[in-house]
């Protein structure tokens, strides 16, 4: 599925409409360089899910954790130079928990991602204007 965002607030509400439809046990791996709008997502995705409260990216944390209708486990790869490192924080533990893991720059263990993963490619195509395809089991 291809989507043509304007505007962050357009991101964050096409987040919340995908986060409204997801199941627990959901990995979304997104990609996209600096700025593309990861987080913004995210935020759409949380509210979704019925989280409340600020949702930030867990850049220096790897993980932050928020309680919702079905938890949200919003991880940052960016730091992370290999995926053993991401196995080392329990990465096995939160894919049980029943939650919906968020993963930004999964190209830094894209080897953990299972393979049913949705993947959300984010790319800037002007200031405020995006293209994010949006492709998986559950988006064919």
């Amino acid at each position: 599925m291809r989507v043509l965002s304007a505007s962050e607030q357009e991101t964050e509400r096409l987040g919340e409409q995908l986060g409204a439809r997801l199941r627990p046990g959901v990995v979304l791996a997104f990609y996209g360089g600096l700025g593309a709008g990861k987080t913004a997502f995210i935020r759409g995705v949380a509210r979704g899910l019925g989280v409340e409260g600020r949702v930030t990216s867990p850049t220096f944390t790897i993980v932050n954790e928020y309680p919702g209708r079905v938890p949200l486990f919003h991880f940052d790869m960016y730091r992370l130079g290999s995926s053993d490192e991401l196995f080392e924080i329990g990465w096995e533990d939160y894919l049980a928990r029943g939650g919906v893991c968020c993963v930004e720059w999964t190209e830094n263990v894209e080897d953990a991602i299972p393979p049913e993963a949705v993947r959300v490619r984010i790319e800037k195509t002007g200031e405020q204007e995006r293209v994010i395809d949006i492709e998986g089991e559950e988006f064919p």
